[in-house]
């Protein structure tokens, strides 16, 4: 039976990020996944364009905004409505660009359209057992199929706090936002009634795409047990009526929903996870594209390195891989994000808006880095100690509240 140096599993994002780079090397790697890497991804991704910028990809974006702007008032008057200006560009990424450009890059790699079964370690290899039946032995196997992962071993959480959004892309009878606008979070409340201020959070993401058309989404940043789409889709409708909006035409609706605080999984296993089985969803934005693009390939080059070591395990190739993924530092400043994760979800829409209003007062590099996890930690620390300074009283004692 062949023994390939590594086997992915998933053809998402995260399975593509990671094999465009392993591709690099001179590896036999191969892939497996219910979906063909071919089908088209349906969810939209957005993008802070610096972030695509730094990596010589600011190509595959399919829209640009250096309008970007946020809600933060709670819209009951003019000085209510103001907007938070970013002065700082905001992309959409587009989905069959990037797939092709990750496609293009994993020449040599062949996906089997199989579903893993059960993973087994024996003689040092990781044999996987497919649905099927068929049986796929590898030196490492790489699980990047999504945060449903049942090979990642991680400590038990009960309440998993998920980040959840309902969204359309279509035509509607007055714009739902300014001409060539971005709107990151418009948190106002005034369509809702006192039950509804008290409960979850949501707020819309909203932008211009031209031709008269636009994407609305309401999302709610993370709650536990998490906001139904039911629940934000009437919540969207209620959003958009109070404006005397109403939907004309719908061309794709979204349904988005997923973890924001999954433990980090335990370094000590035989099978490696990348993406969202291995909980790199940033804990505090939900954001993921661009740690993907930022890790793979550092991940990428040592595990060829590792591989040159014919003597190791697929544990110890696993730990290895686990400890460049998630090294000190990254796991601390995940620790970080986790706290003021927390903190968030115990806040109510009045006390939310009040932290965000604040937290986008910071300087563009720290608020910037904050959200793209791309802070060193101590800066990390400066951050978030001078946010906590600043801000208004009842969103100090908000973040004290130990729970």
């Amino acid at each position: 039976m062949e023994i390939l140096d590594i086997l992915i599993l998933g053809s998402g994002p995260a399975a593509l990020c990671l094999a465009s780079e392993l591709a690099k090397q001179d590896l036999n790697i191969k892939g497996i996944s219910t979906k063909s890497p071919n089908e088209k991804w349906e969810n939209t991704y957005g993008i802070w364009a610096s972030e695509l910028e730094e990596l010589g990809l600011e190509s595959l974006l399919s829209h640009r905004w250096c309008k970007t702007v946020s809600f933060f008032g709670d819209g009951e008057n003019k000085k209510g409505d103001t907007p938070t200006k970013h002065n700082y560009d905001y992309g959409l990424i587009n989905q069959e660009a990037f797939q092709n450009e990750l496609l293009k890059k994993c020449k040599g790699i062949e996906w089997l359209n199989e579903t893993a079964k059960d993973i087994k370690e024996k003689n040092k290899l990781s044999e996987v057992i497919c649905f099927s039946g068929l049986k796929i032995k590898a030196r490492l196997v790489i699980d990047a199929s999504g945060h449903k992962s049942n090979f990642v071993k991680r400590p038990v959480q009960n309440e998993i706090a998920q980040q959840a959004a309902y969204g359309i892309v279509g035509k509607f009878t007055s714009p739902p936002v300014n001409k060539e606008q971005f709107v990151l979070m418009d948190f106002r409340p005034n369509h809702l009634n006192n039950e509804e201020k008290l409960s979850s959070p949501s707020f819309l993401y909203a932008m211009d795409l031209g031709n008269e058309t636009f994407f609305v989404e309401e999302t709610s940043l993370a709650s536990y047990p998490a906001l139904s789409q039911e629940n934000l889709k009437k919540r969207l409708f209620k959003r958009l009526n109070s404006k005397g909006i109403e939907v004309s035409e719908i061309f794709h609706e979204e349904n988005c929903l997923f973890p924001m605080n999954l433990p980090l999984p335990f370094k000590k296993q035989f099978v490696l996870g990348f993406g969202g089985a291995a909980s790199m969803v940033h804990p505090a934005s939900g954001y993921m594209v661009g740690s993907l693009l930022r890790r793979a390939p550092l991940l990428a080059e040592k595990l060829a390195i590792f591989l040159k070591e014919p003597h190791l395990s697929s544990l110890e190739l696993a730990s290895k891989g686990w400890e460049i993924l998630w090294p000190y530092e990254l796991t601390q400043r995940h620790k970080l994000y986790q706290y003021g994760l927390r903190r968030l979800m115990s806040f109510d829409e009045s006390r939310l808006r009040s932290f965000f209003s604040n937290f986008f007062k910071l300087s563009t590099n720290e608020w910037v880095g904050f959200l793209t996890n791309t802070l060193p930690l101590p800066k990390l620390i400066y951050v978030m100690s001078k946010m906590f300074i600043n801000s208004p009283l009842k969103v100090k004692l908000g973040m004290l509240k130990l729970n």
